[in-house]
């Protein structure tokens, strides 16, 4: 069988980089290939060649076959092939229908005006045909991510895509969500669509994936069929060593001096009357489903949203923090869920990323910058936590997402913080970087940082945490201990609504 596309010895570099070398790809009709590697293997940067967002430096790509050269994406589409990225390119304030077609409406006799009956019963029959219950003149910003997920696909089969790119499709998405996506992925499938499959999830590559490719240091280490091959083994593959080497120590937490204290907080309708406390050295895990509040608590504690009511006490003396500067100046850091809108500034370099949240230490005369010492602190940080960046210049937006996370954790650890909120903090990157932060946390804490780590995956929860707070619908169900937390018990307190509040 002809493959839809494939690639051989495929070379890519960019200034100081590496990004592939040697790469080999391909993918026939009808199936889901997975794509697997750590970040910074180099998935990417094959996936937007193959997109057509960058062009290949050596190597051969077929379509069908047939030599081709991609220039731009639009050269891409042209041939049915499209890619779903994991930022969702989607303008918010126009309808579903114009988002699917924006570029290519359909005009009027006159060439002139836009028909939009004829846009929302293009748009209609594609929702259809993927049997997706959305009516395509609903603005897309009024639409929840998941819903968005599928404006993405639909707008992608209006090409008349045979081949769909999606990276990491599931990252925002609830289970009840994912298994819709999932459903659409088989629907496509059955009608000869291509996929290639980008994921850190292991339990999704089992799911869905008929063959997996793995990369590692943007070099092809092997494809493999997924049915016949563990995930252990893949695991391997990525990163170049064993599941065991991968653990993180064990807890070291004790009963520490109480480092925050949060009584009867209220914050909107998903901060109600949460109370709890968090100790030096320990790694407090909040779980919930989505909509829980766990965010909500955290950018409350933080300043970020306002509060209502309640107290926040800090070493023993009751805080006052309105805003997100008044929780920094007690010592308080919040490494976002969205590392990227909230988190860094990613036009900026490295350097300028750890330094930014304690600039004035690196200011003479409060107006001159210490440049000198700005590049030995992020030296120091980029050796310590590993961060692989060409060199401390380099743009933050050019680095993989686990790379970027670390970033944003030398940041806070700059300003030395002694109470850390980590929001999803593995979020978007791969087993090998998670046992890189998993590591960092457990350090942290060795060093009397006091740790709330929000974590929607229960295994990262149970793995990583001391105690474990429950939440569901803005109030607290329950707090468990390490020993007594297993993920029935945890899944029963998040779906229930009475408070059984720690005293």
């Amino acid at each position: 069988m002809t493959a839809l596309i494939s690639v051989k010895r495929l070379c890519k570099s960019f200034p100081g980089v590496r990004a592939l070398h040697e790469v080999q790809f391909d993918l026939v009709a009808g199936e889901v290939h997975a794509l697997m590697g750590e970040n910074g293997a180099g998935k990417s940067t094959l996936m937007k060649i193959l997109a057509g967002v960058y062009t290949r430096d050596s190597g051969e790509f077929l379509c069908d076959g047939q030599p081709v050269e991609f220039t731009s994406p639009r050269d891409a589409q042209a041939m049915g092939v499209c890619i779903i990225h994991q930022e969702l390119q989607l303008m918010n304030h126009l309808s579903v229908a114009q988002n699917m077609f924006i570029g290519r409406e359909p005009r009027g006799r006159l060439g002139v005006f836009l028909d939009e009956d004829r846009l929302n019963a293009q748009a209609g029959e594609i929702l259809t045909r993927m049997h997706v219950n959305l009516d395509p003149r609903a603005m897309v910003g009024n639409l929840t991510v998941a819903s968005q997920q599928m404006v993405e696909i639909a707008k992608a089969l209006s090409f008349d895509s045979r081949v769909l790119i999606m990276d990491e499709p599931t990252s925002a998405l609830n289970d009840a969500e994912i298994a819709e996506l999932f459903r659409i992925i088989r629907e496509l499938k059955s009608h000869g669509v291509g996929i290639v499959y980008i994921s850190h999830k292991m339990d999704e590559l089992k799911q869905l994936a008929d063959r997996v490719t793995v990369m590692r240091d943007g070099e092809y280490v092997a494809t493999v069929a997924a049915r016949d091959t563990s995930v252990e083994a893949i695991i391997g593959m990525m990163v170049g060593r064993t599941l065991a080497d991968l653990e993180p120590s064990q807890s070291v937490a004790g009963e520490g001096e109480v480092a925050l204290e949060v009584r009867h907080l209220n914050a909107g309708p998903l901060v109600r009357d949460v109370s709890f406390t968090l100790r030096k050295g320990e790694i407090l895990g909040f779980a919930g489903l989505m909509g829980a509040g766990r965010t909500e608590v955290a950018r409350a504690v933080f300043g970020a949203d306002p509060v209502e009511s309640g107290e926040i006490v800090v070493k023993g003396a009751k805080a006052v923090i309105k805003t997100p500067a008044d929780a920094v100046r007690r010592g308080i850091g919040y490494l976002s869920e969205d590392r990227k809108r909230f988190g860094l500034a990613t036009g900026m370099d490295v350097e300028s990323n750890i330094v930014m949240s304690n600039l004035r230490k690196f200011l003479s005369f409060n107006f001159f910058l210490r440049r000198r010492q700005m590049r030995r602190t992020a030296t120091h940080f980029i050796k310590l936590l590993a961060i692989r960046t060409p060199s401390a210049t380099q743009e933050v937006r050019l680095l993989s997402g686990g790379n970027q996370q670390k970033i944003v954790i030398a940041k806070w650890l700059e300003r030395d913080c002694d109470v850390l909120f980590f929001d999803e903090p593995t979020r978007g990157i791969d087993v090998g970087a998670k046992s890189e932060i998993y590591r960092l946390l457990r350090a942290l804490a060795a060093q009397g940082k006091a740790i709330v780590m929000i974590s929607s995956e229960l295994p990262e929860i149970l793995r990583m945490s001391d105690r474990v707070i429950v939440m569901c619908e803005g109030r607290i169900t329950g707090e468990l201990t390490a020993a007594e937390a297993t993920q029935e018990r945890i899944m029963h307190l998040a779906t229930q609504r009475e408070t059984l509040q720690a005293a």
